[in-house]
């Protein structure tokens, strides 16, 4: 049973559960028993070596199209995503999660933001749920939970089909114990205001859960520093003042007077910062609350303050571009998440 005998992390891999593994590929679309490596080569590179052999190892995405990478009948629990295609990909395609038959995602994000690499740009991460290798593999390690039944999808929204889409989802046919809440992962972009230098990466949650992790794609549009913004977080009923209020941006994701370098950590990273000649700096940070979780009752709200400096020492409200995912479990059901953005209000700067 997952969160009873079906245990998680280096301690638990001695113990048995009473679990059947199952992984989902182009090579075995439904993870049956004995249902992979069928596929008959018909030209090829495993045109000489026949059936049993690398022979459907990927699989396209269609223009316009939505594609179910999996759908899983009965109590389980995923552990493990891997995929991998080229960077136009990742703000074209959206990656979408369903619980237990539900009518609307619970994970709802473009791609490559869902595994760290926001703006269209390949980053090598190094943490413990999401792990981003040499060259754009895209692992996942968030355990997903579902009762009676999972589906996963990706909508390919570009004008053009998209070639080379490599995946393994690999799960436990499991009992799932009733205090097991759902992942949920939304995505927002917004540009800051000189009025109101805030971005908010979570709202209208409703329900019990915890907030467990915080991925942003910052796009600087002024000179200096970008990151004295506190992160805040509104815990049931909160109103004017939240009961949660970070230092700092770069103290929230782990760091200290203003970065400096990049690193990429188990819990906390910033492993992008873009400072190209003639590009507008980007920023990639990631917070994940594993030891730490933000536990709510009945809704939060998270934002981000945008402040620099003037020259007078003091804080300076930017206008920067940011986009963010916020990742968190709670009971079904969930709110309304906002409208995804059409495709060219997702184009990176």
């Amino acid at each position: 049973m997952f969160n009873g005998g079906f245990q998680f992390g280096l301690g638990g891999v001695p113990f048995l559960a009473d679990a059947r593994t199952r992984s989902i590929t182009a090579e075995n679309p439904d993870g049956a028993k004995g249902g992979g490596a069928k596929a008959i080569p018909e030209g090829g590179a495993a045109a000489m070596l026949g059936e049993g052999w690398k022979v459907k190892a990927h699989i396209g995405l269609p223009a316009g199209e939505t594609t179910t990478l999996a759908d899983i009948s009965g109590s389980g629990v995923i552990q493990h995503i891997w995929c991998t295609v080229r960077e136009t990909a990742y703000r074209d395609c959206i990656l979408r999660m369903y619980w237990d038959g539900e009518e609307t995602p619970s994970v709802e994000v473009p791609l490559g933001d869902f595994f760290c690499c926001g703006h269209s740009l390949r980053t090598k991460v190094n943490s413990l749920p999401i792990s981003v290798n040499p060259s754009g593999g895209f692992n996942c390690y968030w355990p997903m939970p579902f009762r009676a039944g999972a589906r996963i999808t990706i909508e390919n929204q570009r004008w053009e089909d998209i070639g080379g889409f490599y995946y393994q989802i690999t799960y436990a046919e499991t009992d799932v114990a009733a205090d097991a809440a759902y992942l949920h992962a939304q995505w927002r972009r917004a540009m800051g205001t000189r009025e109101l230098p805030e971005h908010v990466i979570l709202d209208n949650v409703h329900g019990k859960g915890q907030y467990v992790g915080t991925y942003l794609a910052w796009v600087q549009f002024s000179d200096g520093w970008w990151g004295e913004g506190e992160v805040k977080f509104y815990i049931d009923g909160d109103g004017q003042y939240p009961t949660i209020c970070g230092t700092g941006t770069e103290d929230y994701f782990g760091g200290a007077w203003c970065f400096g370098d990049t690193f990429s950590t188990p819990f906390l990273g910033y492993p992008l910062w873009q400072k190209e000649e003639g590009k507008v700096p980007k920023h990639g940070l990631y917070r994940w609350h594993i030891m730490d979780p933000i536990r709510f009752d009945e809704n939060l709200r998270v934002t981000i303050q945008e402040l620099g400096w003037w020259p007078n020492g003091c804080y300076e409200p930017l206008t920067d571009d940011i986009s963010s995912v916020g990742y968190w479990y709670q009971i079904e059901p969930h709110a309304a998440f906002p409208q995804m953005p059409p495709l060219h209000l997702r184009w990176s700067r």
